[in-house]
């Protein structure tokens, strides 16, 4: 079925297993197993995300708590909130494996990091990779009012940064405040060489496009989990490697509900390594596709096809379809539409779809747009309606700076003293 060089780690997943039942939550619920092989493995039952809910916060833990080193939770987009939590040995495992990456950090880089600096572990994931390699850091933080569109192309056009760490969206959100301030993103950024990022699926159609609005600057995708820290990376071929000597991946096909290590259907993964929080064949509810073929890159990994979480598939009528597949629809023709931002929703068993555009054709850009996404989903009738930009974002976030807020307690006679609290 697969080759040696992907042979089943029975050793390393005995070692992970035992690490496991010290763990007030999988006591009890994992058998002694003093001889691993695939038939006793594939009848581990799966730790799913609605168990790692009812864990909250530390019945995970297999450690001693004063050996952790730092306590995260997940950005809780589909659910209450996923505790997580790392030594300092998991760490230096997920910076390690993270690094491989096709960005090939070094000391001359300097890394804009744009993704929030709170209970998530992206940004302290970079944070760490750049620090070990000595890179500087432009600890940039994401979701906050410090940080406005017109600040991040502030530092990108006045720093020599080199690497931005970001969601995918957010480069279209600085091409377009670029636009809108006068400069091109293609020329007026020289330093940069890369974008890496990461928290969003990103479909090849977008990602062309980000590509060439930035002059051909490479746009390369990290994949992982709160939960687990990073799990592949793109390689220079631009196929996302999983880190399986590290991890031990399976696909749960939903038809059968049989496990193979290739293959399409939900993602499930256990850490080898990982100390703090041992996570035994964890579902993490993302639909992949996996295959063991050659990459010409000359790595012995597995690549893998994201191709979205359970959650984000929706259907109309009798058709079922994805963020990633209507993406792939919407900017497939965005240099000839001039499309920006969109956005779909179900609404009486019709798919609607609001875009912005910037051509003096609107009416043309939506029935081009129209007639792909039908192609995508046939059978499902589709509105598509062009809106303005205000709609998908703030003006004011595009073209003005807010000053650091901090608390205030006296004011001069002609200042407003509710403008300043608190918060």
């Amino acid at each position: 079925m697969n080759s040696p060089a992907h042979a089943f780690p029975r050793q390393q997943l005995a070692e992970a297993l035992l690490r496991a039942q010290a763990a007030p939550y999988y006591e009890g619920r994992l058998p002694r197993v003093e001889k691993l092989d695939r038939l006793s493995w594939e009848q581990l039952p799966l730790t799913r995300k609605e168990d790692l809910r009812a864990a909250y916060p530390f019945g995970l833990l297999a450690v001693p708590q004063s050996q952790l080193s730092t306590y995260h939770e997940s950005s809780g987009t589909s659910g209450h909130p996923i505790s997580s939590f790392f030594t300092e040995r998991d760490w230096e495992d997920i910076l390690s494996r993270f690094l491989r990456n096709g960005v090939r950090l070094c000391r001359e880089d300097m890394v804009l990091i744009k993704t929030p600096y709170a209970l998530v572990t992206t940004a302290h994931q970079m944070h760490g990779a750049a620090r070990s390699v000595g890179a500087t850091i432009v600890p940039a933080d994401n979701r906050s009012a410090n940080m406005p569109y017109s600040r991040v192309l502030r530092l990108l056009h006045d720093l020599p940064v080199t690497v931005a760490w970001c969601m995918p969206t957010e480069v279209l959100l600085w091409a377009y405040a670029a636009r809108r301030s006068g400069r091109a993103p293609a020329r007026d950024f020289p330093w940069l060489r890369n974008f890496l990022v990461a928290g969003e699926p990103l479909s090849a159609a977008k990602r062309a496009h980000l590509e060439a609005l930035w002059g051909g600057k490479r746009v390369l995708v990290d994949y992982g989990s709160t939960e687990t820290g990073s799990l592949a990376g793109e390689c220079a071929q631009g196929r996302l490697h999983l880190w399986s000597d590290r991890l031990y991946f399976e696909v749960r096909d939903p038809q059968t509900g049989g496990f193979s290590e290739q293959g399409t259907g939900s993602l499930v993964v256990t850490p080898l390594f990982r100390q703090a929080m041992p996570l035994i064949r964890y579902d993490l509810e993302d639909v992949v596709e996996i295959s063991h073929a050659p990459c010409a890159c000359g790595q012995a990994l597995p690549t893998v096809r994201v191709l979205g979480r359970k959650a984000s598939v929706m259907s109309a009528g009798a058709r079922a379809f994805s963020t990633v597949e209507l993406e792939e629809a919407f900017y497939a023709s965005a240099a000839e539409t001039g499309l920006w931002f969109w956005r779909a929703r179900v609404r009486d068993g019709a798919l609607e779809a609001q875009i912005h555009v910037e051509t003096q054709h609107e009416d043309a850009a939506c029935r081009r747009i129209l007639q792909a996404i039908e192609a995508t989903v046939p059978g499902v009738r589709v509105r598509v309606t062009a809106v303005s930009a205000e709609c998908f974002v703030p003006e004011a976030l595009l073209s003005r700076e807010a000053p650091m807020q901090k608390p205030r307690f006296l004011f001069g006679e002609n200042e407003d003293w509710k403008s300043l609290d608190y918060a």
